[in-house]
């Protein structure tokens, strides 16, 4: 079977985070089974096609000409998948029947985030366009069930697939001798990194803060960073991000949604619970006392009290030994498995 992997950024790609890991860790093992090549726009530092995980890269165009490059290529492929990470969907379904989109949450609300109201409101009537696929995977229930509440989605074409997590690479070690919170994410507005000096301000015990990540608001956090002497890390390797999991007491996320909370699965692998607003997936995912804690939006005391109240060696040890139980629900070989189910059932309900 001949697969079409349509998404803006491959693995090279110097923005790429999250949706091309879920990707990438995907389309390795279905390219076990079958034939993957994957959609891209150019990367400049990057050849136009090349082999890498034994899918074919294919690079084309740019962040807009991208969608009427796939067009083209999506019609010679058996089966599409168009992950749809950026709000505006590839629509590959109009020349290929045989199309799945994979929707990682929907952006109506972040979108205001964002952009200026104007280009926000024509991007949020061009993602409503998701409801036009005939098949549909999402990576939790709470994007589910925005995909039917925000853009009257018909429910029956949506598969719910939680990502996995590698756990060979994410795995607990030592934690730091002094108590460490790390905050780890994309620096843009939806994800409040500032509400993470507000919180540490707060704090009556004073742990080190380690921030990492780079986008937006790279600039104010690197000032906050240096009033509150916290450290900024800016962008680091995955190796770097593994070993600051590993060391880290807990992992502070302060998103107004996720649609996966993919840190909270890779931290808590490395043993290490996870202190969330509890927005978007983040109740799906956490459990209080067991692997981190929920806290209401932007409740900077309610989310310094709990800091406090765990910040202690004993119970960060029960923490860490419960999160990575409960991290081992999730696993890529899983999740690909799943996707080749719903791939194959599309094929075969043609």
């Amino acid at each position: 079977m001949n697969i079409l992997l349509v998404n803006h950024r491959d693995p090279f790609h110097p923005q790429a985070g999250g949706a091309e890991v879920v990707l990438l860790e995907v389309g390795k093992r279905i390219a076990r089974k079958h034939n993957v090549t994957w959609l891209a726009e150019s990367v400049p530092s990057r050849v136009s096609e090349e082999i890498y995980e034994n899918i074919r890269i294919k690079r084309r165009g740019n962040k807009y000409t991208l969608h009427l490059y796939s067009l083209f290529e999506a019609k010679n492929y058996g089966v599409v998948i168009d992950n749809v990470a950026h709000a505006v969907p590839f629509s590959s379904w109009l020349v290929n029947e045989i199309t799945v989109a994979v929707v990682h949450h929907v952006h109506q609300d972040v979108l205001m985030y964002e952009l200026d109201p104007f280009l926000a409101t024509i991007i949020k009537a061009l993602e409503k366009g998701i409801k036009y696929y005939r098949f549909i995977v999402a990576v939790s229930n709470t994007t589910k069930r925005d995909l039917v509440t925000r853009l009257k989605v018909d429910e029956s074409k949506i598969h719910v697939i939680y990502n996995g997590v590698d756990h060979e690479k994410y795995r607990p070690s030592e934690k730091s001798v002094k108590p460490m919170i790390l905050w780890i994410g994309r620096m843009k507005k939806y994800k409040n990194p500032i509400d993470a000096f507000r919180i540490y301000k707060r704090l009556k015990k004073k742990p080190e803060l380690v921030i990492a990540g780079t986008g937006d608001l790279s600039n104010e956090v690197a000032m906050f960073a240096s009033k509150y002497g916290a450290r900024y890390l800016g962008k680091v390797s995955e190796i770097e991000k593994i070993n600051l999991y590993q060391k880290a007491w807990l992992v502070l996320s302060t998103s107004f949604i996720e649609g996966w909370g993919m840190t909270v699965v890779e931290a808590n692998a490395c043993g290490t619970p996870v202190v969330a607003y509890a927005t978007g997936s983040m109740p799906e995912i956490i459990k209080d006392g067991v692997n981190g804690y929920l806290v209401p939006y932007k409740d900077y005391d309610y989310a310094a009290r709990i800091i406090d109240s765990i910040l202690e060696e004993d119970t960060i040890k029960e923490l860490s030994r419960r999160s990575l139980i409960e991290s081992m629900k999730y696993d890529w070989d899983k999740t690909a498995e799943e996707f080749l189910k719903v791939i194959e059932g599309v094929v075969n309900e043609k």
